[in-house]
């Protein structure tokens, strides 16, 4: 199965057997954890809880709605059950009523059928809560492997988005690391110039320019945040392809970006800088959208 899982997704089965006819409709949507509501008519709610495992063989991670109808289908398991005591009273009021009037007809079959509540249909007396139950899970089983396709295959598209997005940050990524050394190199530059013109014709303390500049060097520094985003991206892109479902990890790895490209932006303090950590954290917002429909 790919390692990218929507937990977007929509399935539905239908079967008849063991004189049911069975419907269970399944939809998930985005969830934190997972969760599994199942709705079942009367007859089916002892197997609720078996149906919610059934449910977690398939899905780790979002909220899964399942809805089942269970109908009995008409004819089947049905039987006549006549009335024996009914029929012996009437059989016998019939023959009184012959003797007392001497009538010759005869009693008919048809005539007797006409009686109310002589003959009715019952259930048949099954044991099928076994039957049910297995069927349902079936059912279930169906329905799961069409809501599972249709998770995967958003799934594939997000990997592909995810992944393209991955390659922007990266991109930015060196931008910005090209960018760092000349920052502090600008400054001083920009710092003599300032000197000198307030300064005029007096002399100018190059100690003090070096040192100024050494400070602003070492506050605007972001080789740290430079290396541990660069770890992150290596760690997003290894959970893409990993092995257990990552959303919760991707999560988490965005969140950590976050903090690095922002604290980038505000110790740089340099304007074409500043360009790319906007841009980073856009593409950073738009990620983080996505991975929220990770399982």
């Amino acid at each position: 199965m790919p390692v990218i899982v929507s937990m977007t997704g929509f399935g539905q089965a239908t079967r008849s057997a063991g004189g049911y006819r069975l419907h269970i409709d399944a939809r998930s949507v985005n969830h934190r954890y997972a969760e599994i509501v199942v709705r079942l008519p009367r007859e089916a709610q002892p197997f609720e809880d078996s149906l919610k495992k059934t449910v977690q063989q398939s899905i780790k991670r979002g909220r899964v709605d399942v809805y089942v109808t269970v109908e009995k289908e008409a004819s089947f398991g049905q039987k006549a059950v006549i009335d024996w005591p009914l029929a012996e009273a009437y059989v016998q009021a019939a023959e009184q009523l012959q003797e007392k009037f001497r009538l010759t007809e005869p009693i008919r079959i048809a005539d007797l059928l006409q009686i109310p509540q002589l003959v009715r249909l019952s259930e048949a007396e099954t044991n099928d809560a076994d039957i049910l139950e297995e069927e349902l899970k079936a059912c279930l089983r169906e329905a799961l492997e069409q809501l599972v396709r249709m998770r995967e295959a958003e799934g594939s598209h997000l990997r592909t988005d995810l992944l393209n997005r991955l390659a922007e940050m990266e991109r930015l990524h060196r931008s910005v690391r090209d960018k760092a050394p000349q920052v502090a190199s600008d400054y001083k530059t920009r710092l003599r110039g300032r000197l000198e013109e307030l300064l005029g014709a007096l002399p100018l303390d190059e100690s003090r320019v070096v040192a100024e500049a050494a400070v602003f060097a070492e506050r605007s520094n972001i080789d740290e945040e430079l290396t541990r985003l660069a770890s992150h991206f290596i760690q997003f892109s290894q959970l893409i392809d990993g092995g257990e479902p990552p959303g919760r990890r991707l999560d988490f790895l965005i969140q950590e970006m976050n903090r690095e490209v922002n604290t980038i932006g505000s110790k740089a303090n340099d304007a074409e800088i500043a360009g790319y950590v906007v841009a980073m954290k856009a593409e950073l917002e738009k990620m983080r959208e996505q991975v929220q429909n990770v399982e």
